[in-house]
């Protein structure tokens, strides 16, 4: 069965569970679903396991903490330490699909901004420039992601975390990213070779990409 199945199956089984259960779990759950340099499908087989494991515990009168017991976090890193890391083939597959991502959405805010801005200079295409910037929004994307799943690591086990003060810290790294990403834009906006691209094409090219991300996704879950 495909990580994508298992998740899917693993979200209908976690019904069954009673409210104190399902957030023992729940928290176990994200603390190694955010383990990003795991295996994904060795990681959802294991939760699946614990799920049932847990489902068949409760019936016969168990409490999570009776299955696995009153240090959540230690048994969840415990787990974390026996699981198999992703190899390298799907990881590089993964950042392919994040980076045609990223250009193709790149390409696409730019052909709705063009028509909005107007005149020819804003159909130019700086090599360097847009090189740059692409890089740098793949960075801050990456350190955004590893920023939330870390937050989220932090605060499966910690019963003072907030809804509310993690969306602050992930709004104050948006921001500050978004800032970081004007600025150098601004300075670097007309840098090497440049050419022509009409917004209806950069759209196509956008749309284009953003359906081989899709794809590349879909083979890969």
């Amino acid at each position: 069965m495909k990580a994508s199945e298992l998740i899917e199956q693993n979200n209908q089984k976690r019904a069954l569970l009673t409210e104190g259960n399902e957030k023992y779990y729940t928290n176990l759950l994200l603390y190694i679903r955010t383990k990003l340099t795991l295996s994904e499908q060795q990681s959802e087989e294991v939760l699946m396991e614990m799920l049932d494991h847990l489902i068949e515990g409760q019936q016969e009168g168990k409490t999570a903490k009776e299955i696995f017991g009153n240090d959540p976090k230690g048994y969840a890193d415990e787990i974390v330490s026996q699981l198999p890391r992703e190899n390298k083939r799907n990881s590089l597959i993964f950042m392919g699909e994040i980076a045609v991502n990223i250009i193709g959405w790149f390409l696409i805010m730019r052909s709705i901004i063009i028509p909005i801005i107007g005149g020819k200079a804003s159909e130019k295409v700086y090599v360097i420039s847009s090189l740059l910037l692409i890089i740098l929004i793949m960075i801050m994307t990456a350190f955004g992601v590893k920023m939330i799943f870390g937050l989220i690591s932090q605060s499966s086990f910690d019963d003072k975390a907030t809804d509310k003060k993690m969306m602050f810290k992930a709004g104050l790294y948006g921001a500050g990213g978004f800032l970081v990403i004007a600025i150098i834009s601004f300075f670097v906006k007309e840098v090497g070779p440049s050419f022509t691209l009409p917004w209806q094409i950069s759209f196509g090219i956008g749309s284009l990409l953003l359906l081989v991300s899709w794809l590349i996704k879909k083979s890969r879950i």
